[in-house]
């Protein structure tokens, strides 16, 4: 079974599901995908305030496979998949925000640190310009 949760960010550099649902309609096993997604937003938005970067928008993607085919209090997830899908204004600042990322989901968010010794991380991203570089 395939658990999912997509999270959106908000004017305000928050996180919020992207599907609508709250907080309190998610099962325990995806409140850890949704913590794990949370931490890696909040990880790429503070590395960047380090950069003039205009990220536009950013939704991330975690999925967990689990090794029961219904959700039951033995499950146990036994592989993620994040996808990361940022907007830029600018061409110059694919680098900049792709550098975060790998970052943040290499090396410095702590939940997926975390979920990496339950079982592999996969992902991917992708970073769409939507503007013209000025500099071009």
């Amino acid at each position: 079974m395939i658990q999912k949760i997509a999270i959106r960010m908000t004017p305000k550099n928050h996180f919020a599901l992207d599907d609508g649902r709250q907080l309190e309609e998610l099962n325990p096993k995806e409140m850890l995908l949704y913590a794990a997604a949370d931490c890696a937003g909040r990880t790429i938005v503070s590395l960047l305030k380090e950069h003039i970067s205009h990220l536009s928008s950013l939704i991330i993607t975690l999925e967990g496979t689990l090794s029961t085919p219904t959700l039951a209090a033995e499950s146990c997830y036994t592989n993620f998949h994040i996808v990361y899908r940022a907007e830029c204004r600018m061409l110059k600042d694919q680098t900049i925000i792709s550098r975060a990322i790998n970052l943040t989901h290499d090396t410095y968010c702590g939940l997926l640190l975390m979920l990496r010794k339950i079982a592999p991380i996969s992902h991917e991203t992708s970073i769409v310009t939507t503007g013209i570089d000025d500099e071009a």
